[in-house]
């Protein structure tokens, strides 16, 4: 039996940490969305626990929050420092926006043949319905101190000046974006421009540089650390309305939305 210990403890670890799912800071009643608060605690045991060779990320993710997907590229990026551990990245459906933003905390990036990766831009929707409420004799009342306090109010007609003021701040954060893949991927990035948004597929991810092999987790994760690695899945703890599928009107809403995310990916 101590023999048998010893041969299981001999075998290296790889922690596995799944990242799937839309970026937000906060989720509705039921829902978990991925962000630094709640993948905090995972994150530190899938580096700390049992001296792991190497933590391997399967991202399947089309983004959201630039802040939280700062955040935790960062924590990755700190853990991995801290422990002497390397990351490794693996590219489900789609790691795009936010989600190419957490792959790119690792040390290198693999996808499917027909992952979809990149889309390194910021985007701000809504809807305009001033003219719906002026046909309907509806007047809208709004009092503010500060005058940009309702910049890009819905119920009002769009000022030029206002969506001057959202692109400005587009700008920043796309800049930030911009930073953190130049920094991560440096010298691997071709010349063109990748940052307008576009996305690519599989072998072309990796032509342009955004990432570095076609390879599937558990195979490729054998490969480098041997036929008996051991595999650690370190997953989020769903909530028990969620295991039931009991939800809310909020989380209806919240379930458009990131529906909205993956679709446009064609997902």
């Amino acid at each position: 039996m101590k023999s048998l210990i010893n041969r299981f403890r001999s075998r290296p670890t790889v922690s596995v940490v799944r990242l799937s799912g839309v970026i937000a800071s906060g989720g509705s009643f039921g829902s978990s969305p991925l962000n630094d608060a709640g993948l905090a605690p995972l994150l530190e045991r899938a580096f700390r626990k049992g001296k792991p060779k190497a933590v391997a990320l399967a991202i399947n993710s089309p983004g959201g929050s630039p802040v939280q997907s700062s955040l935790i590229g960062a924590r990755i990026r700190r853990l991995s420092e801290e422990t002497e551990v390397p990351v490794y990245a693996f590219c489900e459906d789609v790691a795009a926006s936010g989600g190419y933003w957490l792959a790119s905390a690792a040390d290198k990036i693999f996808v499917d043949a027909s992952s979809v990766v990149g889309s390194i831009g910021v985007i701000s929707a809504s809807f305009g319905f001033h003219e719906l409420l002026e046909k309907h004799g509806i007047e809208r009342r709004v009092h503010t101190q500060g005058e940009n306090k309702s910049l890009m109010d819905p119920f009002r007609p769009e000022k030029p000046e206002e969506v001057a003021r959202l692109l400005a701040l587009q700008k920043v954060i796309h800049q930030n974006f911009k930073d953190q893949i130049e920094s991560r991927r440096m010298g691997r990035l071709a010349t063109r421009d990748l940052f307008t948004g576009e996305i690519w597929v599989g072998q072309d991810a990796i032509d342009v540089g955004l990432a570095d092999g076609v390879a599937h987790l558990v195979p490729k994760m054998k490969e480098m650390f041997g036929d008996k690695v051991n595999l650690v899945v370190h997953g989020q703890k769903r909530s028990m309305f969620s295991r039931l599928g009991i939800g809310t009107a909020s989380d209806v809403l919240t379930g458009i939305e990131d529906r909205a995310h993956w679709a446009r990916f064609g997902l």
